[in-house]
């Protein structure tokens, strides 16, 4: 059995840290468990999140996890894709949402 704490960090509750919730202002958060949608987590803290945010994000999800989104997320900016192509050495024919922009 778990305690009130620990079942609500295992229904999603608090796993998102305070200061990076402004991030996904139309999620909620209170039944969100970020792990369970990688796609989605990884993409919101990449076009929006500061250091802080990358940090949690590199903290929570692997590098491998991160390439992957990069390469099949076509809603991050042409801004946001580049960087972070350039971050993670990724080449630009390989980044979804550089593949698909105008």
């Amino acid at each position: 059995m778990l305690d009130e704490f620990s079942a609500r960090k295992f229904r999603g509750w608090n796993l998102i840290p305070q200061e990076l919730r402004p991030l996904f202002w139309d999620t909620d958060l209170e039944h969100f468990n970020p792990v369970s949608y990688p796609a989605y987590t990884i993409g919101r803290v990449l076009e929006y999140g500061d250091d802080k945010a990358i940090r949690w994000l590199r903290d929570t999800f692997s590098e491998t996890q991160i390439v992957e989104v990069l390469r099949t997320e076509r809603r991050l900016s042409r801004k946001s894709a580049n960087f972070w192509a350039i971050v993670y050495h990724i080449p630009s024919e390989e980044v979804a949402a550089l593949k698909f922009a105008i």
